[in-house]
């Protein structure tokens, strides 16, 4: 090779170098951050960090999370790629009959409606599922889609792997061991949220700015992922949590969402909570200390 050929492979190594000594020194740093803060709890938990395109952090990853109601992420993506194709608008009405709206199970839809026999809109249902984690909204989702196998074949095309969606909430509630059903890896639901924050996923941009308005309007978790941020910063994202078996332990306890920093960056981010014996109060502290430790390790290294 050329004096010139090896300066210029030099060049390309400390390109490198420099772009991947942050994220090591952020994986070192928060690792041990995070062991200390888990070290006394029973509970596994799961993190990811996506850094303005770039993976910026894992912990856990090769562990496999339920997904619980994130998933409904997942299928409003799908939903809005179904409308999308169709050009069909998100005012496009669905008829919600009364055995759609099951009991026992979180609903506020059947609570504001539940004589049923109505018509609502695509979009409304999708602010039900995702705003307010509505599990009726999102199964009624999923007949119009034609089931979970439209919406796990949807996210496969996006070229995600490393998760699996085969269970209907209703599904979820039939048996504890059905909420182990759909799984990810914290980065693939990462990946995920930032092939919607990132990439044109449709050719209608409306559809992608209903999605994160919905996401910023998120009613549920307040004590998760959003509690460990200033009140000032911007969060848009989807919470899951599960029932618990007669042991008292919970199959899962989630948050994922994106960030948006005071320098203007981006960052999305998945906490999972699985298997945990604590109660409900410390899973959602767990989840809001690793945001706020995120936050103020990447809102610091940017200035």
């Amino acid at each position: 090779m050329s004096t010139k050929g090896n300066i210029l492979v030099q060049g390309m190594l400390a390109v490198c170098l420099l772009l991947t000594l942050p994220c090591v020194q952020a994986q070192d740093r928060l690792t041990k951050e995070l062991d200390s803060l888990l070290q006394d709890k029973r509970a596994t938990v799961g993190v990811a960090v996506v850094l303005d395109g770039c993976e910026a952090f894992t912990y856990n990853n090769q562990l496999r999370f339920p997904l619980m109601s994130v998933f409904k992420f997942h299928q409003a993506l799908a939903v809005l790629d179904y409308l999308d194709r169709e050009q069909l608008p998100l005012d496009t009405e669905i008829f919600v009959r009364k055995a759609d709206l099951l009991p026992d199970t979180y609903s506020p839809l059947r609570e504001a409606r539940p004589k049923g026999e109505f018509k609502m809109s695509v979009g409304e249902l999708l602010r039900y599922s995702v705003s307010e984690s509505d599990n009726n909204a999102c199964d009624i989702l999923f007949r119009y889609m034609g089931g979970t196998d439209v919406v796990d074949s949807y996210i496969r095309t996006l070229g995600i792997t490393d998760f699996k969606i085969e269970a209907t909430e209703e599904d979820m509630h039939k048996s504890f061991k059905h909420q182990y059903l759909n799984w990810t890896t914290p980065l693939a639901a990462v990946r995920v949220l930032e092939k919607f924050r990132t990439e044109t996923l449709f050719r209608d941009s409306a559809y992608k700015e209903f999605l994160e308005r919905i996401m910023v309007e998120t009613v549920t978790g307040r004590d998760k992922l959003k509690a460990g941020l200033p009140p000032e910063v911007i969060l848009g994202h989807k919470t899951g949590s599960s029932d618990r078996d007669e042991s008292g332990i919970k199959a899962g306890d989630n948050d994922l969402g994106f960030v948006c920093l005071p320098d203007g960056g981006q960052y999305s981010i998945a906490v999972f909570v699985k298997d945990s014996g604590e109660d409900d109060k410390t899973n959602a502290a767990l989840i809001a200390a690793i945001s706020q430790k995120i936050y103020e390790y990447y809102r610091t290294s940017g200035e």
